[in-house]
């Protein structure tokens, strides 16, 4: 199942670069991401069934926590890709990109999807492989539209990017150095499976070490100040489609490396050495995320702080630990996805009508785009964390656990940032869905693909405020388990 769940988006793009209209295209990438949800979703229930799954000669692998990140993958591509069409194809209407263009996004949109599925499945210390592909591809995509901003943003992107998986590199090699001190020069020393089970071996020392080039390492890719500052740009120039898958699932999996070494690094040395780093760094990015929520101009620079601030909260969700800390920072990992990925959908509605992405220049969204402008405002109090819903719920139970576990300091600082983002962030969202429409914005929606996508994410981001199904509670229980 793990193959063909990792075939299925490389055959899909292949596919989509041999196309010949705009409807074929979009036919085969909507097809591939629907077979890689289903096999996503197989793959899920298989894992919750039967437990841990092996193949590919010890290679690859699913656990609790890896299928959590398929999952999160294949719901966001498949979104992703029913919102695709409609945003693409305005812009194809519209003369913004050509036929040749639109068969190269949707290649690259599809092995973007493969190399993130690779992250979760990988079952060894080529993590850091699989999180580089991502970088490479996801780079093109940054790139499409090939204009100065988008260039300059793709090769800040690169070279940030590059520096911090030079430093998961080191911590990944030290890992290995003292797995293999224990378990010998074999390949069984690379493996999750292997590792995890002797970790309480491993000389704190190096382990301390590795875990700090870990965390500044994937920290970088997963957007944690102060190594976030090639987020902005990327999430601002990149097409709205990618930005979900950025902000959504790219970041996701960069924090998944850093919870996997954080597991084995806390069994050498010690819950406090990590915890208290990925605190630090936690509120660190909440605190820089404030003034610039509260003082941004660009509405997708705005999201793209926003993101830097979630991942602070599952840091902090991991460092205050505890079986609520990690609950909660679990369960905000599927939030912010879902909900980050609706506020970036809601965003290139804007971006497609109003033609700029200036706070300032965009204002009456309720009147001129009633659906979007309802929806940009249920996700905007969503991902500002106001009930009821899901992001309330797991900020709540990561913010209890503070508490219980005796990290005052840092639960108020945690709460009084918070409180400061939402303020700045509905006061920027504001200007923009009330007052009185620009001159010569025509009313109506893009696109009913666009909206078709946002509706699916509305269902989660509600529903998962007021009810959480028993058999998803237990899966994440299932993931705190392999942390823990």
């Amino acid at each position: 199942m793990i193959e063909y769940l990792l075939l299925s988006p490389i055959i899909t793009g292949i596919l989509c670069y041999f196309t010949r209209s705009r409807k074929q295209v979009e036919t085969i990438s909507i097809l591939g991401s629907t077979i890689t949800l289903i096999l996503g979703l197989t793959l899920v229930l298989d894992v919750y069934r039967n437990g841990i799954i092996v193949t590919w000669q010890n290679a690859l692998f699913a656990d609790a926590f890896s299928a959590y990140i398929v999952l999160i993958v294949s719901i966001i591509s498949f979104v992703s890709s029913i919102y695709s069409i409609g945003y693409m194809g305005y812009e194809i209407d519209h003369n913004v990109i050509d036929l040749k263009r639109l068969k190269m996004y949707y290649v690259l949109f599809h092995f973007f999807v493969f190399t993130m599925l690779l992250v979760g499945v990988t079952n060894n210390l080529g993590l850091w492989i699989a999180i580089e592909m991502t970088t490479l591809v996801s780079a093109l995509l940054i790139i499409f539209y090939s204009n100065k901003a988008s260039v300059e943003a793709a090769w800040k992107y690169v070279i940030i990017s590059t520096v911090g998986i030079t430093f998961a590199l080191f911590g990944t090699i030290l890992t290995y150095y003292a797995a293999v001190k224990i378990l010998g020069e074999t390949g069984n020393a690379l493996n999750w499976t292997s590792l995890i089970a002797v970790a309480g071996q491993f000389d704190p020392m190096i382990m301390k070490l590795a875990f700090i080039f870990i965390l500044i390492g994937y920290g970088t890719k997963a957007g944690l100040a102060p190594m976030h500052t090639w987020l902005p740009d990327a999430y601002s120039e990149s097409p709205t489609p990618v930005g979900a898958l950025l902000s959504g699932t790219l970041v996701n999996c960069a924090m998944y490396g850093i919870i996997r070494f954080y597991s084995i690094a806390t069994k050498s040395t010690g819950t406090e050495f990590t915890s208290n780093l990925l605190i630090i760094f936690g509120l660190l990015s909440l605190g820089i995320a404030v003034p610039f929520i509260i003082l941004q101009e660009d509405y997708k620079r705005l999201l793209a702080y926003s993101s830097v601030e979630h991942m602070g909260i599952i840091a902090l969700g991991i460092g205050f630990g505890g079986v609520y800390g990690i609950f909660g920072a679990i369960l905000h990992m599927f939030n912010h996805a879902m909900t980050k990925s609706l506020m970036f959908f809601s965003a290139g509605n804007v971006l497609l009508k109003h033609g700029t992405k200036e706070i300032e220049k965009v204002s009456g969204i309720v009147k001129t785009m009633p659906v979007t402008g309802a929806i940009l405002l249920i996700g905007g109090l969503a991902i500002t964390g106001s009930p009821p819903f899901g992001i309330f719920i797991s900020e709540f139970t990561i913010l209890s656990a503070g508490f219980f576990q005796g990290h005052i300091i840092a639960s108020v600082l945690f709460l009084l940032f918070i409180i400061m983002i939402f303020a700045g962030f509905f006061y920027n969202l504001s200007k923009m869905t009330f007052g009185n429409p620009k001159p010569g914005v025509t009313p109506g929606e893009v696109s009913r693909w666009t909206l078709g996508a946002m509706m699916i994410l509305v269902v989660f981001v509600i529903v998962l405020g007021v009810y959480i199904p028993q058999d998803f509670i237990q899966m994440i229980h299932n993931v705190v388990k392999v942390v823990m």
